[in-house]
């Protein structure tokens, strides 16, 4: 659940927060967002993943719940923490998964915080997968779009991952090594903007 790099950071370093995958299993998704979550982490930043397991644990947003189950507030209060994100989705008929959208939509929670509403000032890095281009470009502009609303900065690098030519393996790797370098690219932008959200809402 948690990666850490092998220097093991300490407590007080950046966290860059990923987020995505699929419900039932390891998907080509959460495999691509960990290789990114590893890049950055090789770069003296902890890291911790919410992947489609703790994603799947989630009620439905309701935005008139009186209270918040512990999974709710456990990956609020994550995302609070985080210097940066890293989203992460699969392309479902031309846009983001609705299990993404829903952790998303659960950051309304931040919206009142008064040292940084919701992802305000804050680097977020992009992946999307699909079977096929078509879905991965529309994907990456839903989630271009939708971290311009939640008032973040989406960084200038995002990766799109045809699943079609691309597999991942258990071992942390896929059969394309420049998908790799696309996907490490991601987790470096968004740790060498970290420190800058840092020093903006610090």
């Amino acid at each position: 659940m948690t990666t850490i790099a092998p220097d093991r950071p300490p407590i007080d370093q950046p966290l860059v927060v990923g987020i995505g995958g699929t419900i039932g299993g390891t998907s080509s998704t959460e495999r691509a967002l960990r290789i990114a979550l590893d890049s950055a982490g090789r770069e003296g930043f902890r890291t911790r993943i919410f992947g489609g397991a703790e994603m799947g644990r989630l009620p439905l947003y309701d935005p008139r719940a009186a209270t918040r189950t512990p999974e709710e507030r456990e990956f609020v209060d994550t995302v609070r923490q985080a210097s940066a994100l890293i989203i992460a989705s699969p392309g479902y008929h031309g846009s983001i998964s609705g299990v993404v959208k829903n952790a998303l939509d659960l950051l309304e929670e931040t919206a009142r915080d008064t040292e940084r509403p919701y992802l305000a000032d804050m680097p977020v890095g992009l992946i999307a997968t699909a079977y096929g281009w078509q879905a991965t470009g529309s994907t990456i502009a839903a989630l271009r779009s939708i971290v311009h609303a939640l008032r973040g900065w989406p960084t200038p690098f995002a990766a799109a991952i045809n699943t079609q030519i691309t597999k991942f393996d258990d071992e942390g790797g896929a059969s394309d090594p420049a998908v790799v370098e696309q996907l490490c690219m991601v987790g470096k932008q968004v740790a060498r903007f970290a420190p800058l959200s840092i020093h903006t809402n610090g």
